[in-house]
């Protein structure tokens, strides 16, 4: 099978990092996957949900949001009420970046992580997932370099990763092209104990197989552990 980018069925789009993108924030990242660029970035409050005050406990909350021009059509911006689809992104966001987190050895803490889409070329939620979890990181390494925490209360790195089947054939990270016209789209995150946080799996046309499904999650797998490499390595 020839893919529209060259790539190899199991192949990882070529994937950039710039960190401390933003340097009014304490960790931050552009974090690119071919096309798809995303800005992450973290932000530390005293404030924490009135449900967890009095508990010794924090909160780690995502916040995402796809720029007007980030699509070939202007997108509109979302004032006040965010729409269902980010609704589900943040919370997805939020779910993965708590899963490595310790909210008692944060203390009584709010961590947030803003991540604003500024191109899309699919995979959105996946690449603020990885890169939200970068930022995340070096967030919290900056804290305990202040003394604001004497322990790290990270348990280890999140990515996730697309994976779909087009033309009948199984393939990894899907840029829009293929995830538009895509048979079946699977969206994995998962740890880096190989632990799943999360599986969305939708078959556009036919349903598909339970080794179709071990296929896709076999290839996605594969491209998280990638990914988690390039996550440690710009940590640092």
């Amino acid at each position: 099978m020839t893919r529209p980018d060259g790539r190899k069925i199991d192949q990882l789009r070529k994937v950039e990092i710039i960190p401390d993108y933003i340097s009014s924030a304490p960790g931050s990242v552009l974090f690119s996957m071919g096309d798809t660029r995303v800005i992450c970035t973290a932000t530390v409050s005293t404030d924490i949900p009135r449900w967890r005050r009095g508990q010794g406990a924090g909160w780690l909350t995502a916040e995402y949001s796809m720029l007007p021009r980030s699509s070939p059509e202007r997108i509109q911006r979302e004032r006040g009420r965010v729409g269902g689809r980010t609704q589900e992104i943040q919370r997805l966001i939020g779910r993965s970046l708590r899963a490595i987190i310790d909210l008692k050895a944060l203390g009584e803490r709010t961590i947030t992580v803003d991540c604003d889409v500024i191109q899309a070329d699919g995979g959105t939620r996946c690449a603020s997932i990885t890169g939200g979890c970068i930022a995340l990181h070096r967030t919290v390494r900056r804290l305990i370099q202040e003394t604001v925490l004497a322990d790290d209360p990270l348990r280890g790195y999140v990515a996730a990763i697309s994976a779909g089947v087009c033309g009948g054939e199984a393939v990894l990270d899907l840029p829009y092209v293929e995830d538009s016209t895509a048979e079946v789209d699977l969206n994995v995150v998962m740890t880096d104990k190989g632990k799943m946080v999360e599986v969305q799996g939708t078959a556009e046309g036919e349903p598909f197989s339970k080794q179709t499904l071990d296929d896709l999650l076999g290839l996605a797998e594969r491209g998280i552990s990638e990914l988690i490499e390039i996550q440690k390595k710009a940590v640092g």
